[in-house]
């Protein structure tokens, strides 16, 4: 049962609204400048299937006033942390710096350093890093470990384990000379954590030992003091790419589909790209461009220009919060122009990589060859079959990622036109579809394909501006395989052997076929 909207009172001042399930669980924090008009389009029948389904698990709805419209962003981007909600925009990196702890126990231990959502570390000790993603792991329970006798026990044993019999640990539970070295061997570890200097003697020293164990023929100590010393490599690639992140400029670039968002971020540091990552979110609600760009930058250090693919909403309100947090002047301006569009031109065709990933190989061809804003993963073919003067219908037949979808099929009685008249009845039957899915307010297909030549194409195109609506729209002429594009004198030639065009040939049999189907039934009834 969806929830009564007109039995609560909202407040028409800025804030925040929370959504609750029937536990009382937060589903959902938006925030708005007035609560109560932006609360009521929820529940608008012009939603998204994610929004419609986000509105039928409401049970109760909560609301926290601020004075203003900023004070609203920064306490629904902490509220958002703190209760994670299950339809709210969650920022997870692909690249995560990770740090390493030495605890601060009476035998020290060698730890990654869990870190909470706002930053802060977890646990006692010191902090070295950062590391790559994957190496501090390799670093804690690898040759570092073995290299400086670090314990691995949670709690120090009375005797001796499995590891001192390894040779991986001297054993400070149970001897007094192993409770002196091991301090001199967590201080050296230290040492080599935060010092590139010590690294580098530390390095010289195990690529001795090295050259010694293989000379010794001890080969399987010289392949663990090698990987200790690649392992250690990765200490400073983290160094460098975190210092990296102190970029510049920061560009953004998003694709929209129907139900979701694809974000990526290039940074450039001294004209030069440093990192990039990349992201996904929900079309539910406040998960919009802006408040993904705002979410980004309380987990990620700010830079002193972004840069996006397109105009942001709340521009001014976005520079002035980011401002104060960064403590300088923040910009966010579009990359249209020079270096810059070129960067964002580079962004949105990862993006579109990242998205025609698991798209029909043909279907990415035509979109190639037709120069098509999308992938045509919906294609509607239209066809007339005609049976002497009195019996003509008209057919299309509807392709859902190069597979035929039956239960959009559609046949239709001509209703306008007598005679034999191929150009006025596709006019006719186009232009009925097109004008009851826009009434309906259907989603309209990626690619509209007649079949015929030039004339029917013309008449197909004459409907769909009548009716105001664009959809790319082509011909398939039967005889040579032409395609007909609008704005085009001369037709486009695909091979034979091409995918694209075995699609397109696919749509128009089978459209053909349907509306053969059903002008013979029509002429069995009479």
């Amino acid at each position: 049962m969806t929830f009564d909207i007109s039995k609560i009172s909202i407040p028409k001042e800025p804030g925040i609204y929370l959504m609750k399930d029937g536990s009382g669980k937060i589903i959902y924090i938006g925030k708005a400048k007035n609560l109560k008009n932006r609360v009521k389009t929820y529940f608008s029948k012009n939603q998204n299937y994610k929004t419609q389904k986000l509105v039928s698990k409401i049970k109760d709805l909560e609301f926290v006033l601020t004075d203003n419209e900023s004070e609203a962003f920064l306490l629904e981007s902490n509220m958002i942390k703190r209760y994670r909600p299950a339809y709210n925009i969650e920022l997870k990196d692909q690249q995560r710096y990770t740090y390493l702890r030495v605890t601060n126990e009476k035998f020290p231990r060698l730890l990654v350093a869990r870190r909470t959502r706002s930053g802060d570390f977890l646990g006692k000790g010191k902090i070295f890093g950062p590391f790559t993603k994957g190496s501090s792991k390799l670093l804690t329970i690898g040759s570092l470990r073995k290299s400086f006798k670090v314990r691995i026990c949670k709690t120090l044993p009375k005797k001796v384990c499995l590891e001192y019999h390894l040779g991986n640990c001297d054993a400070p539970c149970e001897f007094e000379s192993a409770k002196i070295e091991y301090t001199k061997n967590i201080s050296e570890l230290e040492s080599i954590l935060k010092s590139k200097q010590q690294r580098k003697e530390f390095s010289k020293k195990l690529q001795k030992q090295m050259k010694d164990a293989s000379e010794s023929q001890q080969f399987e100590r010289a392949i663990e003091i090698r990987d200790t010393l690649q392992r250690l490599g990765s200490i400073n690639s983290g160094e460098k790419m975190e210092a990296a992140r102190k970029s510049d400029e920061e560009f953004f670039g998003i694709r929209y589909g129907e139900q979701d968002a694809t974000v990526m971020t290039f940074r450039q540091t001294h004209g030069v790209i440093r990192d990039s990552e990349k992201f996904s979110f929900d079309l539910i609600g406040d998960n919009n461009f802006p408040n993904f760009v705002y979410q980004y930058y309380t987990t990620h250090q700010v830079p002193k220009t972004i840069v996006t693919s397109e105009d942001i909403t709340e521009k001014k309100l976005l520079q002035d919060v980011l401002s104060e947090r960064a403590g300088f002047q923040v910009k966010i301006v579009v990359g249209s122009k020079g270096k810059r569009k070129e960067m964002i031109d580079l962004i949105m065709r990862n993006i579109e990589l990242i998205q025609n990933k698991n798209a029909e190989p043909g279907l990415i061809e035509l979109k190639d060859i037709l120069n098509l804003p999308t992938i045509p993963r919906v294609i509607e073919c239209f066809d007339i079959s005609n049976h002497g003067d009195e019996y003509a219908v008209g057919s299309m037949a509807r392709f859902v990622d190069s597979k035929p979808d039956k239960s959009g099929y559609r046949k239709f009685k001509i209703k306008t036109i007598t005679g034999r008249d191929d150009f006025s009845m596709i006019n006719e039957i186009v232009g009925r579809r097109y004008w009851r899915l826009r009434k309906e307010k259907g989603k309209f297909p990626d690619l509209v394909v007649i079949d015929g030549g030039k004339g029917q194409l013309s008449a197909a195109m004459s409907a769909l501006k009548n009716i105001g609506v664009e959809i790319p729209c082509i011909s398939l002429a039967k005889q040579n395989e032409e395609v007909f594009v609008s704005k085009r004198t001369k037709p486009i030639i695909i091979a034979k052997n091409k995918d694209s065009l075995k699609i397109l040939q696919h749509a128009r049999d089978e459209t053909h076929r349907f509306g053969v189907m059903y002008n013979r039934q029509l002429r069995k009834l009479n």
